[in-house]
């Protein structure tokens, strides 16, 4: 049995992280709304009550499964004998489209939504916004996990190498890093990069109804949901009900799934975010 060394992911993680966060600082795509270290300090807050939730809900369902699955041969993956290599391949592919396919239903179904919208409402968007999600949101997403895991047929390796990939593949694309736009083409056409995101995180619900992919783009080019027509300069990150500093404090967000909502997508004044003509961004692929 083949296990993922926690010596060797963690400061992989870690190193990412703070390479990321040195480097959009270095080279902003979008300017900043809140203070830097008020914004991380919040979100670093999200992401340690949801990793508390992964070990406690997560880890102790997933682990196991995923070991059964393997000793067992369930799965689309266990009805075939791969090299490890290509399984490993073919289940970061499953997963990454799986993963796609709950994204879209954490917008489209109104209870999922009340608890992403938790990571939808902040302000900037950078590096740490992509460790911010709600701990309800986590726990909702285990039986989603857990079906993942046993009808691709995920053993306890490549359930651990999606998780590197897919963080490492977050918190990139959360970044708000300006790349050189002839490199961030060249990326585009296979990986999710900030720009692509941010379109997703536009407070126009046309907009965020777009760009769902997490890893791959292709996701999105195939059904239709690609976006790259929008300008970082006209993207306003966030959610129109939700524009105000004060009503994105920490306590507020974390009790905000289990309080009344207003509409998300009116301004607290009651105005809509206006319709606009969707301008050739120079992110166009060609």
């Amino acid at each position: 049995m083949r296990q993922l060394s926690p010596w060797a992911v963690g400061p992989l993680i870690a190193g990412a992280f703070v390479l990321l966060t040195w480097l959009e600082r270095r080279r902003p795509l979008r300017k900043r709304i809140e203070p830097g270290v008020e914004h991380g300090v919040r979100n670093l807050a999200i992401a340690g009550a949801g990793a508390l939730t992964m070990v406690v809900f997560e880890s102790p369902l997933i682990q196991p499964l995923a070991l059964l699955v393997e000793q067992k041969r369930w799965g689309l993956l266990g009805a075939f004998q791969l090299p490890i290599w290509a399984e490993a391949a073919v289940a970061l592919v499953l997963m990454d489209y799986t993963f796609y396919v709950w994204h879209v239903l954490l917008h489209r179904a109104p209870l999922l939504w009340r608890f992403h919208a938790v990571h939808h409402v902040d302000l900037d968007l950078d590096t740490s916004t992509a460790l911010r999600f709600h701990f309800g949101e986590l726990v909702l997403s285990v039986p989603w996990r857990a079906a993942q895991v046993a009808l691709i047929g995920l053993s306890p390796f490549t359930f651990g190498l999606w998780q590197v990939w897919f963080t490492l593949c977050v918190m990139f694309h959360h970044s708000n890093l300006r790349l050189p736009i002839a490199l961030e083409r060249i990326i585009n056409r296979v990986l999710v990069t900030p720009r692509m995101h941010g379109v997703h995180h536009s407070n126009h619900p046309d907009e965020t109804n777009s760009n769902w992919s997490s890893g791959l783009t292709i996701w999105d080019w195939l059904h239709g949901t690609l976006r790259l027509d929008i300008p970082q300069a006209n993207i306003e990150i966030g959610v129109p009900a939700y524009q105000d500093a004060s009503s994105v404090a920490l306590l507020k967000v974390m009790q905000m799934p289990f309080k009344d909502q207003p509409d998300y997508w009116r301004f607290p004044d009651g105005r809509e975010p206006e319709l606009r003509p969707s301008p050739k961004s120079d992110l166009m692929l060609p």
